[in-house]
């Protein structure tokens, strides 16, 4: 099966960047106006992130993001047989933060949400650090797509760390210098074992983990935010936010990434997975000793 689906991929990949597009467009139709893929749960996050705007604004930020969303997969696909040359064209950053602290002593935690093309993103850090690059990911249930995702994402060298195997087992995979890589605005598991803050008003529980990996390996932290220069060509920033985590309060950590979170969402809302339920659990008084009011 693997062969299979790999081969259709890899054919479809040598097609032009505009008739990738093109097929990318006629995807975007189905899946925003025939299935209506999670729609409900898109225009119900808008319209908690965003009162202010009226339906006709959110309905034009998920139609983009749609758009974003299905050109992330279609890049994905090209990616499979892309050369470097025209994949260093797609991607702009400056890295000076990675290679000053580099220089140092310290690893590096980069803390990230949910934009777009993380996967253009990953081949970027990966090819140009000097840090060896890790990612965390989760497994795809079916094999095939497993196997096809993990060699696209560790074609350049990320060093490639499932989440269930991460807790116990990260140092069996990395050893000395990393510079880490956590999508920090993952939904927890459970409600209980996270830090409640405010996120676009409502209060919404943030994962704990990447605020104490970083306590507990003492490493520095940035934060980044990545975002499309126009189809197919993206750019990552990124601000470094601690030399020494354990010098901040406890949540602080998470305070300034919620903080610095939505401030990128508000500058660019279609460039954020909508679909992804940030507010899945609903706040109770239960949860008091988790929040964190932000200033």
């Amino acid at each position: 099966m693997y062969y299979l689906i790999y081969g259709f991929l890899y054919l479809v990949s040598l097609l032009p960047w505009r008739v990738m597009y093109f097929l990318g467009d006629a995807v975007y139709g189905l899946v925003y106006y025939i299935l209506g893929y999670r729609k409900n749960v898109v225009m119900e996050n808008l319209r908690i992130a965003f009162p202010e705007k009226s339906e006709q604004e959110r309905r034009r930020i998920a139609k983009n993001f749609y758009h974003n969303f299905v050109d992330t997969f279609i890049e994905a696909i090209k990616i499979i047989s892309v050369s470097e040359k025209e994949l260093e064209k797609r991607f702009s950053a400056d890295l000076s933060i990675l290679d000053e602290l580099y220089a140092g002593t310290k690893n590096l935690q980069l803390h990230a949400g949910h934009h777009f093309n993380w996967e253009i993103i990953n081949w970027g850090v990966a090819r140009h650090s000097k840090f060896p690059f890790v990612g965390v990911y989760m497994p795809i249930k079916n094999k095939a797509l497993n196997r096809i995702f993990y060699n696209l994402r560790g074609r350049y060298g990320t060093i490639l760390v499932p989440a269930t195997d991460f807790k116990k087992n990260f140092r069996n995979y990395v050893s000395g210098r990393y510079a880490l890589g956590l999508v920090a605005d993952q939904n927890p598991g459970n409600p209980t074992s996270a830090y409640w803050l405010p996120f676009f008003g409502k209060l919404a529980p943030f994962v704990t983990g990447p605020e104490k990996g970083a306590r507990l390996n003492d490493t520095a932290v940035a934060f980044g935010t990545f975002y499309k220069l126009k189809r197919g060509h993206y750019r990552l920033e990124f601000t470094l936010i601690t030399r020494d985590p354990n010098s901040l309060p406890e949540g602080e950590l998470t305070r300034r990434f919620v903080s610095y979170l939505e401030e990128n969402i508000r500058r660019r809302p279609d460039n954020y997975l909508w679909s992804h339920r940030r507010w899945k659990w609903e706040y109770k008084e239960e949860y008091a000793n988790l929040r964190i009011d932000r200033s």
